[in-house]
């Protein structure tokens, strides 16, 4: 990479991995459900000036807008409220590394969901250790990374991460949307969404201190709307398989933030576990063997097909590669995440 790509990929890194301790300082002052919706206006209204200034479409059939709403409630709206409440209990470290096996969740479901996506061993033997890797992360035998439920909650997350990855790759990426508009426009959908739910969710009068207000503002402007901008960017630049490994490097930021802004512990079990589940994933990704072919090979010729670099927490970026006929997983970079 050329240093201002490489500079890019680094601060996406950065940005999707402290989304998780932004969310955990943000919880100070904000109910799970005022927080997911302060963050989906602030990414949405970024989204949405951006493609207004760009003139990008958004999408006009009434069908279309159905399946963005959808690809929105699984990107978006119920991974933003389920690691919002799971972090309640459980620290923001473990969140970003549980996150980060959304790939191998989106390979299981693609496999079983899409029929053109066959079974290997590859595929079997990568998702296998995953979830030993999952075992070992979240530690059942002990509570040091706090609540069982709050990781759960947090693993939940990220199986709808990868429920999300599929419902576009099966009925979004046909349509060919422009990828800003496509991401602009889930953001839209799910922020009225968390509009419309928030009502019926715990509120309490906020408490915006400064490091609240501090967080939300980095939270929705840069982790879920600003983000997507340079992640398209390096899609551009280096192709979405390249770019979407920067969903390998979002873990280990997740955890050098949660341990300077939060002082959170590490235990052993934490990087044990999340080292498998960034060695099965890649194992069952073929990453090797995919960069090895160079940034643009995957977009030249038709990849192997199985699922995703994990998505950010946050979305619609699976839809970016639209068109492409490009591993799933390699697609799914998200969320955010």
């Amino acid at each position: 990479m050329l240093n201002a790509t490489a500079g890019r990929f680094l601060l996406l890194a950065l940005l999707w991995g402290s989304s998780f301790t932004f969310i955990k300082v943000s919880l100070e002052g904000l109910t799970p459900g005022q927080l997911v919706l302060a963050r989906l206006f602030l990414g949405a209204a970024v989204l949405s000036l951006i493609v207004a200034f760009r003139r990008v479409p958004l999408p006009r059939q009434l069908g279309v807008w159905g399946h963005v709403a959808a690809a929105a409630l699984f990107g978006n709206v119920i991974p933003f409220l389920l690691l919002s409440y799971g972090e309640q209990t459980t620290g923001a470290a473990i969140a970003g590394v549980l996150i980060g096996g959304t790939p191998l969740l989106t390979l299981a479901i693609a496999t079983a969901a899409l029929p053109n996506e066959r079974v290997t061993g590859r595929k079997a033997t990568g998702l296998a250790f995953g979830f030993i890797g999952v075992v070992v992360l979240m530690g059942p035998w002990g509570d040091a990374l706090g609540s069982f439920g709050g990781q759960l909650a947090c693993l939940g997350a990220a199986v709808s991460y990868a429920c999300g990855f599929v419902y576009v790759r099966k009925f979004l990426s046909p349509k060919k949307l422009p990828a800003m508009g496509a991401a602009a426009s889930q953001l839209i959908a799910a922020f009225a969404i968390q509009a419309a739910v928030t009502p019926f969710l715990a509120w309490e009068t906020p408490d915006f201190t400064g490091r609240v207000t501090g967080s939300i503002v980095v939270l929705g402007l840069f982790s879920t709307g600003l983000a997507y901008v340079l992640y398209f960017r390096l899609i551009n630049d280096v192709g979405a398989t390249t770019a979407s490994a920067v969903n390998y490097v979002v873990p280990v930021a997740s955890v050098l933030v949660s341990i300077v802004v939060l002082d959170e512990t590490i235990t052993w079990n934490l990087v044990a576990g999340g080292l498998i589940v960034l060695l099965a994933m890649g194992y069952a990704e073929n990453r090797d063997g995919q960069l090895r072919r160079g940034p643009g090979a995957a977009d030249a010729a038709p990849a192997p097909k199985a699922p995703p670099a994990a998505a950010q927490p946050g979305a619609a970026e699976s839809t970016t590669a639209a068109g492409r006929d490009e591993p799933v997983a390699t697609r799914a970079a998200e969320e955010r995440r």
